[in-house]
């Protein structure tokens, strides 16, 4: 695994300077994509993506392969549509949509002939997740809800001609996500005990048996997405017939991918592992994760594996399909990766990441092996200079070496810039070599921008994720506070202009790094993030009520420990804030209420400290509304502007954007 040193990286900076880049306006950086997300039907006859219609809303559209005949098949007004799917009969569309950023998606289909839109779930309440299809069984489609009991997610089995739904299987209540076997019969679980601690991939041998433990991991020696709502450590059922696939850590640091027996549970191979890192794990909607593993899509069979130490990268098991990635990568620059292809595995969908430019998506075709560009999600970028990360390791106090990036836009000379370190939520999450446009936003405007994976991060092994337990608003924050100092003592970072910035968790741990170092920053930006922890765990989504054991087991028991609460929550150390703060909030936010930030706000002008508060009425954990995001970065370069000196396009109103100066 090659390692960079930040040093070099610093001099290579030294060596390269022009004259600065133009602004990139916010428009062009946080608009909505020209094109994004394409997908193959099922027959590889038609093509899929998401695109805004004529009110600039994200919604599915559909044409034929060769991108003839296009027109948009759902119509969502206000939120976009983040997440689809072909259903398995080719025929309809499945989406997921909540209402304002509530976070109650619910389970819709279009049908493709006669454009009718059906509410799958229509229930009020009640959220949807867990979606599966299979094109060999494409009459139905397999859904997650909580509707018998809003605590626990049932999976249901709904007809897509008629809209009848059955139950499939009952949850006991500490269900994650469930798992199809190759002939569409519900047959295994991943599953967190709230009581123990404990994940636990669950199976039965046929739909009509009982359900069984197969493998029991302790709390210290499972991932992550063995301990979230919506997390998956399986893969799949093995070809054989005898064989689980799971991502596991119970007999190495590192999270592989292995083969379990299906009687006994026994490990009977490692398919692929690194020495470095996790299994990666992808997104699959909001609050989904699942390993980042290709299987075959008619046999099931594993064909490659991905991991993410600093850069993302394949292992690959089928030596087919290493070759024709390797044609690929021959024509085209980035890590590929496959998102979509048809039935008869003829026709493809890849998408090519990086840093330093947004997604492009290309057609293969595995006959003749041609690689068409299909689009990229935001073509109007391609006239600006962008900025590429650098990847490297930063020692913290304690020597433990956390991976992180550096981002300095072409023509910014890298001596003392003012330096935003900007932080991820979470907290277990990471940071990786990938676009971002608030990155590029940052550093365009004049700032070198440091993320740094903080202890407890994911992705980086069993040992580095359980180090951050009791950790939160403590040695985590410390760890970024290291990355800062690494940032000075290179000569990088103006000690005297530096700003911290981050959303969820990373708000959260703006605002405590702002208490801890108040010597150190000039000013802060908190996106939504929680400054009393108690009031987080009392108010969180009543689904989250098994999870919430996790949170306290690695956060901490804030919510019955008061000292404990005092002692990590910035709530509690407000007199500590010496620099101006931007604090923005959606109203609709789940997870971190209003109650929450209004307090924060309160506490800091009772002491008669600096803070700008802005709330987003119609949004939630995040601004999913472009004309919000437009506002909100607006603002945020302006007031970056004023206390660190970096360039800014100035905030104007904007028609649509919701935002109230409070």
């Amino acid at each position: 695994m090659r390692r960079f040193c930040f040093c070099a990286l610093f001099l290579t900076f030294c060596s390269a300077q022009a004259a600065l880049p133009p602004l990139i306006p916010r428009e062009i950086l946080f608009g909505n994509p020209a094109r994004t997300d394409p997908k193959v039907s099922p027959d590889g006859s038609q093509l899929s993506w998401l695109a805004p219609d004529k009110s600039n809303t994200l919604n599915v559209w559909t044409s034929a392969l060769d991108g003839t005949h296009a027109h948009c098949v759902t119509n969502e007004t206000g939120d976009p549509i983040e997440w689809y799917t072909w259903a398995g009969d080719g025929k309809h569309v499945l989406y997921l949509h909540d209402n304002a950023g509530d976070e109650i998606p619910h389970l819709f289909s279009t049908d493709l002939m006669t454009g009718n839109v059906r509410d799958l779930t229509p229930f009020r309440g009640v959220r949807a997740q867990n979606v599966l299809t299979d094109s060999r069984h494409p009459a139905a489609v397999l859904v997650a809800m909580n509707l018998r009991d809003r605590t626990k997610f049932d999976m249901y089995r709904v007809d897509l001609e008629t809209g009848a739904i059955t139950i499939e299987a009952q949850n006991p209540g500490d269900v994650l996500t469930w798992r199809a076997d190759n002939n569409f019969v519900l047959r295994a679980a991943t599953a967190f005990d709230g009581t123990t601690g404990r994940t636990i991939i669950r199976v039965r041998d046929a739909g009509d048996k009982p359900w069984r433990d197969l493998v029991v991991m302790p709390f210290e020696r499972a991932l992550f997405a063995g301990q979230v709502v919506n997390g998956s450590l399986i893969v799949g059922f093995d070809p054989d017939g005898k064989s689980l696939l799971i991502v596991s850590a119970l007999h190495s640091d590192k999270g592989r991918l292995v083969r379990v027996d299906l009687q006994d549970g026994h490990e009977r191979g490692v398919i692929a592992e690194d020495p470095h890192c996790d299994v990666a794990f992808v997104d699959v909607g909001r609050l989904g994760m699942e390993p980042g593993v290709i299987l075959h899509p008619v046999t099931g069979a594993v064909q490659a594996v991905q991991f993410n130490y600093m850069t993302p990268q394949w292992s690959f098991v089928d030596p087919k399909l290493k070759t024709d990635f390797e044609n690929i990568n021959r024509e085209a620059p980035g890590f590929f990766d496959l998102v979509s292809r048809d039935n008869a595995d003829r026709v493809w969908i890849v998408a090519s990441r990086r840093s330093d430019a947004p997604v492009t998506y290309y057609k293969f075709d595995r006959g003749t092996k041609k690689l068409s560009r299909l689009f990229t999600e935001n073509p109007a970028l391609a006239k600006f200079a962008v900025a590429a990360k650098k990847p490297g390791i930063i020692k913290t106090r304690d020597g433990l070496e956390i991976v992180s990036y550096l981002t300095i836009a072409p023509g910014v000379d890298p001596r003392k810039v003012p330096l935003v370190l900007l932080i991820h939520g979470g907290p277990w999450d990471r940071d990786s070599d990938v676009y971002d446009p608030e990155v590029q936003f940052l550093a365009n405007r004049g700032y070198a921008v440091l993320q740094a994976n903080y202890r407890g991060s994911t992705g980086f092994g069993i040992k580095f994720f359980n180090a951050g337990n009791l950790q939160v608003g403590l040695g985590m924050v410390e760890d970024v506070l290291d990355a800062v100092r690494w940032a000075v003592d290179q000569g990088i970072a103006d000690p005297k202009r530096v700003a911290a910035m981050g959303g969820s968790m990373g708000g959260f741990a703006t605002l405590r790094a702002l208490e801890m170092r108040p010597d150190l920053f000039a000013c802060g930006v908190d996106e939504f993030g929680p400054a009393d922890e108690a009031v987080s765990f009392r108010s969180s989504p009543s689904y989250w009520s098994n999870i919430l054991a996790r949170w306290r087991r690695r956060a901490g028991d804030a919510d019955h420990d008061e000292n404990w609460n005092r002692k990590i929550s910035p709530l509690f150390h407000v007199d500590a804030i010496r620099a101006p703060l931007l604090i923005v909030q959606g109203k609709n936010d789940p997870r971190v209420t209003m109650a929450n930030a209004d307090a924060m706000v309160a506490a800091l002008r009772k002491a008669k400290r600096d803070v700008t508060y802005v709330v987003y009425p119609d949004e939630g954990h995040g601004f999913a509304r472009p004309e919000n995001q437009f506002d909100f970065y607006g603002r945020g370069e302006e007031f970056l502007a004023k206390h660190l000196g970096g360039r800014a396009e100035p905030w104007k109103k904007i028609p649509g954007a919701t935002g109230e100066l409070r």
